[in-house]
């Protein structure tokens, strides 16, 4: 092995040889079947700290269960991303002083094949290096020939069954792409915006109300005002009628519950056609004759699809054609004119905007495709109350039924071109026909071939194909053995923000058209954010590229990365100045295997996680020790004897401790591997092979190897080689590239055969094999010898010096554990002698620890120049009264105790205790030496 650990010359070597292998394949031999459906990445994508995250923990599932032997398939695929993945290419044809339009649907949609088979791999090669052992030769997309055939398949029975419809309902839309988006790709933030209020004339002449909006343009497209029925101020309007400022429309005045009196004037507009809660109201009160004698039933949309003002006779023509924000401008200079502006205020608000192209969305009426959602609903929703299906935290199951019990019907349509298009044909007529092909319409409907037929333009949202992800991907509508071996999956790993979005419809589709849950269990983890619990963000300029941790960049490139393209160009400036202050040398090389130990022990059940660099560091000194641990173990035992022959063997009470200790830490790492509990199993391992086998056991058998009793020698050799491999198949699923190199030397030694660790069986606890004596006997040992070094390091005593012990107060076992442990205690804590004091005997001034009742002395005289550590003493005890003062008038400061964070607080509070203890021990220690 090389003498340094340069997880760069392991890494990508081994990776490729696992995929030129077929090891992430699964075996078709095994019986149990276990399946992690990969969230499709977009295909436009690149790896974030999210993605590594989760991939992490998949893979750590993925690897644990391949190595416990079940025929396990990690199921690989990416999202055809319409939106994102058109806004891409239409780029690329901007560059070109295009449009998508001067190209044409066909050629704009080969023009996105084109890309895809070019560019639209990053996302894969990163998971590649993120050492994620997907089944690449399952690989999926979305929009391939199988996934297309089971979409149309769905949407075509969902149609027959009349569970999907088209409507004229409101959706989010952008006026950029001009299409409706969901939910999710809307981005809600503060801004600093007005509150304009109007007066809205009453039709007698008898005054006016005032109606408070933050969108004065939209009183264009105004159906009503509303108050609360039970409000005392206005209660008596009710029934008459209001003069639509700038328009010449009468319009009524309606009593809702939705109106909260307390805000504003207590007088709300509703506009239905271009505000979702006004949309509500209007249902309500549709069928009042007030609102069916209005012109289109007071529903009417004010806004083109890129968000000007409409040509309509309702509207004044003097803002047809007007983009909203300049509609906005002249509306409120015309209402002030006329005396109908009472007042504008400052006012922050929520202001929803386009996730790709930060453009304000406009809630907007067209017709749309709508799945009917709630028979499909009451299954998905019983699959979790009766536990079909758990989710991991428990408490995330309330988030699903809440929004399961209130689901509104799924807008499936999007008016973009690359994507699944809607397999629904027109007439002339307005007759809408749905089928698998138009040839297959005009067969079923008995239609001429010259009968006029168009498709809908329209293409399905993202969501809908990935709805179908679990059982699509496994080759249905065909009833492939795939399906029937590895549906229902075993658990789907995701973020709790697309809970709703994916994972709903999932159960959803998969309880429709497979009759069974997608999943048995849904592990949630939490958002990645950095060091100070704020969310990675561009604007934030605090992102990490995981690839940028493995890899290492220095600070110009990372400077250069984190301003690049930014949509808010003013914090460039700011953003530079963090990068070079947290950042002063850039990013250095930590590997993959650091980053995911680091992944791994912030996977708790919590639902945030902070990522902190440092703990990053402390992995890669984690592969450095496990490194330099299996060097000195193969320096010992390559070219020897290592007890595999059939010379007898001998074991110490360490050998003993050391496999009993690995037998409990086997127990603990499958228990919390296999209740979701990265964190805990990376704990496990890393204290376990970190403090025990690598600080304690190497020291220790060195005794052993240097004895003459080959049969000892033997035993310590095998044991060494034994532990060792175990930990690295224990650590595999987690650490999968130092495992494999380090393996590849160790398991011959350890008589272990097999080309991979990753084909290994995963270790399994010998209860048989712990030894509570040897267990007791070593804690006891470590406890003596810590002992004694903490006398060393408080009295400056040379770590090479020996020392004479005296003993008292120590029980029969205490004296059994000192005759046993003899060896190790002279060597280890450097004993000149031991002496057992009797109980009632005085001691010599001395220092002393405790091992339970047992005290350790350490007689002081002569160990010690009296005058040079008095001496050096003094310094340190002067040197922290100095700093008390400063310390204890920060935390007796109430400016800063109330303006300081209470992180930096405690740090203080911290400090000062820990001041006052190593004080208290000085003082102590002074008092000692100056009785010598």
């Amino acid at each position: 092995m090389d003498k340094t650990y340069s997880p760069h010359a392991i890494e990508q070597r081994w990776y490729q040889a696992w995929e030129d292998n077929g090891y992430f394949a699964a075996n078709p031999e095994a019986e149990e079947s276990y399946c992690i459906m990969i969230p499709p990445p977009n295909v436009t994508g690149s790896l974030h700290m999210g993605h590594a995250f989760q991939d992490t923990i998949m893979d750590a599932l993925t690897r644990y269960h391949r190595m416990k032997g079940h025929s396990t398939l990690w199921q690989a695929g990416t999202d055809h991303a319409g939106i994102a993945t058109q806004m891409v290419v239409e780029r690329l044809c901007n560059a070109e002083g295009k449009t998508r339009h001067d190209y044409g649907r066909e050629e704009f949609i080969k023009k996105v094949w084109q890309w895809k088979e070019e560019s639209g791999g990053t996302i894969t090669r990163q998971l590649r290096r993120m050492g994620a052992s997907l089944d690449w030769s399952r690989e999926r997309f979305t929009m391939d020939e199988g996934m297309s055939d089971a979409v149309q398949e769905v949407f075509i029975r969902l149609y027959e069954e009349g569970l999907i419809y088209r409507g004229k309902r409101l959706v989010n839309w952008d006026p950029v792409l001009h299409t409706a988006v969901s939910d999710l790709e809307v981005l809600s933030e503060e801004e600093n915006g007005s509150m304009w209020h109007i007066r809205y004339p009453l039709s007698n002449g008898q005054g006016f109300m005032i109606v408070a909006t933050t969108r004065p343009e939209t009183l264009l497209g105004d159906a009503a005002v509303a108050i609360h029925p039970e409000d005392e101020r206005y209660k008596h309007l009710l029934g008459e009628f209001l003069e639509l400022p700038l328009t010449g429309r009468r319009i009524p005045i309606i009593a809702d519950d939705y109106v909260d009196p307390e805000f504003g004037t207590g007088c709300v507009k509703i506009t239905p056609a271009h505000d979702f809660n006004d949309y509500e109201v209007w249902t309500r009160h549709r069928h009042t004759s007030v609102l069916m004698d209005a012109p289109h039933g007071g529903l009417f949309n004010i806004l083109t699809v890129d968000a000007s003002i409409r040509a309509d006779e309702l509207i004044p023509a003097q803002y047809h054609g007007l983009d909203r924000f300049a509609a906005r401008k002249q509306i409120v200079a015309d209402l002030e004119a006329q005396g109908l502006l009472e007042k504008i205020a400052d006012h922050k608000l929520m202001v929803p905007r386009g996730d790709r192209t930060n453009a304000v969305i406009e809630p907007l009426l067209t017709d749309q495709w709508y799945v009917k959602i709630a028979p499909l609903a009451e299954p998905a929703i019983a699959a979790v109350e009766n536990g079909d299906i758990k989710f991991v935290p428990d408490n995330w199951k309330n988030t699903y039924f809440e929004w399961m019990r209130n689901i509104q019907d799924w807008c499936i349509s999007r008016q973009i071109w690359w994507g699944h298009r809607i397999p629904a044909w027109y007439d002339d007529l307005g007759n809408v026909y749905v089928g698998e092909s138009e040839q297959a319409i005009r067969e079923k409907h008995g239609l001429a071939a010259d009968y006029a037929l168009k498709q809908d333009e329209d293409v399905l949202d993202t969501w809908f194909s990935s709805a179908l992800w679990p059982f699509s991907t496994l080759g249905w509508p065909e009833q492939t053995p795939e399906l029937a071996k590895f549906y229902p999956t075993s658990v789907l790993v995701t973020g709790f923000d697309i809970i709703f979005f994916w994972v709903a419809r999932m159960i959803m589709m998969g309880l429709k058209f497979q009759g069974q849950v997608p999943f048995k269990e849904v592990y949630i983890h939490g958002l990645v954010r950095d060091a100070e619990g704020q969310k990675m963000s561009k604007s934030k300029g605090n992102v990490l590229d995981p690839i940028d941790i493995i890899d290492g960049i220095g600070l110009e490139a990372l400077v250069a990365k984190r301003t690049a393209g930014m949509m808010q160009p003013h914090l460039m400036k700011k953003i530079e100045q963090a990068t070079r202050k947290d950042f002063p040398d850039g990013i250095q090389s930590y590997g993959t295997d650091a980053l995911r130990f680091t992944f791994a022990s912030l996977a708790s059940t919590g639902r945030d996680i902070r990522f902190d660099l440092q703990r990053t560091e402390g992995y890669r000194n984690f592969c450095n020790k496990l490194w330099n641990a299996a060097r000195y173990v193969l320096m010992n035992t390559e070219g020897q004897d290592c007890g595999l022959g059939d010379a007898p063997n001998e074991y110490t009470q360490v050998d003993r401790w050391i496999i009993s200790r690995l037998n409990q830490t086997i127990a603990a790492t499958t228990h919390a591997i296999d209740h979701y509990r990265f964190d805990l199993a990376a704990q496990a391992i890393y204290e376990f092979t970190w403090n025990e086998y690598c600080d304690w056991y190497l020291e220790l058998a060195k005794i052993s190897l240097q004895s003459d009793d080959v049969a000892l020698q033997r035993g310590t050799r095998l044991t060494l080689l034994t532990v060792l491999e175990t930990v690295l198949r224990l650590a595999h699923p987690i650490m999968p590239f130092i495992t494999e190199e380090i393996w590849q030397r160790v398991a011959p030694l350890a008589g272990k055969t097999g080309n991979t660790v990753m084909l290994q069986a995963y270790p399994v606890a010998d209860t048989t094999q712990i030894d509570t004596t040897a267990v007791a006997g070593t804690d006891w040992l470590m406890a003596v010898i810590l002992g004694v070094r903490r006398i060393r390091g408080e009295m400056n005593i040379a770590p090479g010096k020996p020392l004479p012990v005296l003993l008292q107060n120590g029980t029969e076992a205490d004296k059994t554990y000192v005759s046993n442990n003899l060896v190790y205690l002279q060597k280890l804590a450097r004993l000149e002698s031991i002496t057992w004091l009797a109980a009632d005997e005085s001691a010599p001034e001395s220092a002393i620890a405790l091992v339970g009742e047992m005290q350790i002395l350490i007689p002081m005289a002569g160990l010690i120049d009296k005058t040079a550590e008095l001496a050096r003493l003094d310094k340190e005890i002067l040197r922290i009264k100095n700093d008390l003062p400063r310390v204890e008038g920060k935390l007796n400061n109430p400016a800063f105790v109330d303006k300081a964070p209470a992180d930096v607080i405690n740090k203080e509070k911290s400090k000062l205790a820990e001041m006052q203890s190593l004080l208290n021990n000085l003082e102590l220690q002074h008092k000692k030496i100056s009785l010598l």
